[in-house]
């Protein structure tokens, strides 16, 4: 059967609506790197395929409306401008990146409206924790009294330091029990917890490695270190794969 051309177009945009669907906010020269960017690959490690996957930045403030996605993932990068939980730039090394701040602050409401899955990796969870009310130690160096180097120097995917679960009821549970050991890429951290949000790890110097909601979200889960660099490690491979499950279950229940 021949189909008319609106028809035929009307088909393509049913066929494409049917995929499954993933926003990975970005930077906008990570966006650039396009499928070289590490965590474009990461997920397609764990099982993602490349038609699955949106790299988005600030300069698509049309995906802000996150109808067309199954799950967020929340990217590394710069820092938040600190005027977002009320205080001034204290350091000259800050690298604020404003646009994004808005960005994925607004992303970040309409997936939480949509009670979508949604991951944050380094900077995920310094952005959902300001948008939960929370603070950050803008320089750990200088507002923190840590006892491990956070911002290692070697490989991206070198494990530096341990990392221990705290809530062994929590969605990080499944990725790992009592401890395991990441990489450390942040000079910055959570101060004040944000409302609605509890602590699942912390490291060995007591800093905040990873948070979850407090409440019955579906799955909302942001780790400081970065999964996506140690995909040949079992801990954070499964942390990649339970949040692509979430969004497939969430793809089935759409569809």
């Amino acid at each position: 059967m021949n189909l008319s051309g609106s028809a035929a177009g009307s088909a393509r945009r049913s066929a494409l609506d049917s995929i499954m669907k993933i926003a990975l906010s970005v930077s906008e020269k990570e966006k650039a790197r396009g499928n070289a960017s590490p965590y474009f690959l990461a997920m397609l490690a764990v099982g993602a395929k490349p038609e699955e996957l949106e790299l988005v930045a600030a300069g698509d403030s049309a995906w802000t409306r996150a109808e067309k996605f199954d799950g967020v993932l929340f990217a590394g990068g710069g820092d938040l401008d600190p005027a977002l939980y009320d205080e001034g730039r204290k350091y000259a090394n800050l690298r604020v990146e404003r646009a994004r701040d808005d960005f994925e602050l607004a992303l970040l409401s309409e997936a939480l409206r949509l009670r979508l899955p949604i991951l944050g990796i380094c900077r995920g969870l310094q952005m959902m924790n300001v948008k939960f009310g929370g603070t950050l130690y803008q320089d750990l160096k200088d507002d923190a009294a840590t006892e491990l180097e956070h911002r290692q120097s070697g490989s991206r995917s070198e494990a530096t330091h341990a990392v221990t679960l705290t809530d062994p009821e929590s969605r990080l549970a499944e990725a790992f029990r009592g401890s395991c050991r990441v990489n450390s890429l942040h000079h910055q951290a959570i101060k004040r917890l944000g409302r609605g949000l509890k602590v699942t790890a912390r490291a060995e110097d007591g800093l905040v490695e990873a948070v979850e909601a407090a409440d019955d979200y579906p799955f909302l889960v942001a780790v400081q270190w970065h999964p996506e660099e140690m995909t040949d490690r079992p801990e954070p491979r499964k942390i990649l794969e339970l949040f692509l499950a979430q969004c497939r279950e969430h793809a089935a229940r759409r569809r």
